[in-house]
């Protein structure tokens, strides 16, 4: 009971800054957060090294930002995806990401329980938003599940920083003082802003999430730091 407590406040918070989230983000990463889509779906695909694809599935799609470059990334290296589904357990944040590509399916799910047939998706993707997972063993387990035997896993993320360095100190400073402000004024929530850096300090190490990963049948074969370890990318085949 206290998990889907836990679970419900997060959507709640998403339903709230839906509407405000993806200049809140434009302006907090400034513009960098589309890079590091960008570079984890040109990897991906040439990984995979397959032309053609049934299914690409981003969970937590949010507002369809890393839908729309798996879609157009897709085509400038010449692949063939027939078909794009964005799954979140947040309405609010569908709803906007319905405006920017109403051609794509989306699905009201959580992690936890995706409503996906076993191995029937060639990637299954998370941007930012394992994190927010609150039975995070449990979505790990659904994206296994509903790969393809050789697919992909594809997580980018906001990991836990231990180190204490100048660089690690430098984006802690950011994410708790910095961040907090600015992104309360573009989305009228300091609340949900201040969540944020909370959320990373309690999440887990790149270290953890590649034992997690393993733990649950998905191989990481590519693990990335970017932006002095701001955001790592994870991309996971599973055996």
């Amino acid at each position: 009971m206290e998990n889907d407590n836990k679970q419900q406040d997060i959507i709640k918070m998403f339903n709230e800054i839906a509407k405000t989230y993806d200049i809140a983000n434009r302006v907090l990463s400034m513009g960098i957060d589309k890079t590091w889509r960008r570079a984890a779906c040109n990897l991906s695909f040439k990984l995979y090294g397959k032309e053609k694809l049934d299914k690409i599935v981003d969970v937590a799609c949010g507002t369809g930002d890393l839908m729309i470059d798996w879609d157009n990334i897709g085509k400038q290296n010449g692949i063939e995806i027939n078909d794009i589904i964005g799954i979140d357990p947040s309405v609010g944040m569908m709803e906007v990401g319905k405006t920017k590509i109403p051609n794509r399916t989306f699905i009201e799910a959580g992690a936890e329980k995706l409503p996906l047939e076993d191995e029937s998706v060639d990637f299954i993707s998370i941007s930012y938003g394992i994190r927010n997972v609150v039975q995070r063993e449990e979505g790990l387990k659904e994206f296994a599940r509903v790969l393809k035997k050789g697919g992909l896993a594809v997580i980018l993320e906001f990991t836990r920083n231990d180190k204490n360095n100048f660089t690690s100190n430098l984006t802690k400073f950011y994410m708790n003082n910095i961040m907090p402000t600015i992104g309360g004024l573009v989305s009228g929530s300091k609340e949900a802003y201040t969540y944020l850096p909370e959320s990373i300090e309690a999440f887990i190490t790149s270290d953890q999430m590649v034992e997690e990963l393993k733990a649950v049948g998905l191989e990481p074969i590519f693990v990335k730091g970017y932006s002095l370890d701001m955001s790592t990318t994870f991309i996971a085949r599973k055996i």
